[in-house]
């Protein structure tokens, strides 16, 4: 496949070019610093930004899908849609956020006591993205969250799917690495399983 990857360079969008390319697919890292992207037989490298619709949009035709890999807190969603739908790529998958989780039936990640401030504006963003995604009808998207440790660490192949509840380990902890975050996300790419819904991914 012909991948797009809107915020290529990130930690994120850097793990999930690297699975794409060890898959065999063709990767356009887009970002405002092309020159972080991974540099691999497979990964094109271009200049591009959530703000110019235009440009964006450009970019991304001709794929086969488009990956956002971008803060939420950089982007409208109303905005990046109307990029996918415009650019005519019919399959969207989003790198979602675990704030959005629940932790019990109604209660969010988010919304818990000790959610660090730092991250609630983030996440409170993220929950909004889904929130609009799940009124579009016309694209065939798919949001992944992470577990709430999202971490540079080993490529494992080894973890737990979930639906809208956070995963917890045995011990307790809520963890993901990138590389295997990527795992999830490419098998998604490869056989959809999740059209039009969020999951999320935990070991």
């Amino acid at each position: 496949m012909k991948v797009a990857i809107i915020g290529g360079t990130g930690r994120a969008g850097k793990a999930i070019s690297a699975e794409l390319v060890r898959r065999g697919h063709q990767v356009t890292a887009i970002s405002r610093h092309p020159e972080n992207a991974v540099a691999a037989d497979g990964v094109t490298a271009v200049a591009g930004d959530v703000r110019e619709a235009d440009a964006l949009t450009a970019a991304i035709r001709g794929h086969d899908v488009v990956v956002s890999a971008v803060m939420f807190s950089d982007t409208d969603p109303a905005s990046l849609v109307g990029v996918v739908r415009d650019s005519g790529v019919a399959r969207y998958l989003v790198v979602g956020g675990a704030g959005s989780l629940e932790v019990a039936p109604g209660v969010a990640l988010v919304a818990t006591p000790d959610f660090p401030d730092a991250y609630k504006a983030e996440a409170s963003r993220g929950a909004a993205f889904l929130d609009y995604l799940r009124g579009v009808a016309d694209i065939d998207w798919t949001f992944l969250s992470p577990s709430a440790n999202f971490f540079e660490g080993d490529r494992k192949g080894s973890f737990r799917l979930g639906k809208d509840e956070l995963l917890i380990d045995a011990q307790g902890d809520s963890s993901i690495s990138y590389a295997d975050y990527a795992i999830a996300l490419v098998d998604e790419m490869e056989t959809p399983q999740h059209s039009r819904a969020r999951f999320t991914v935990g070991y």
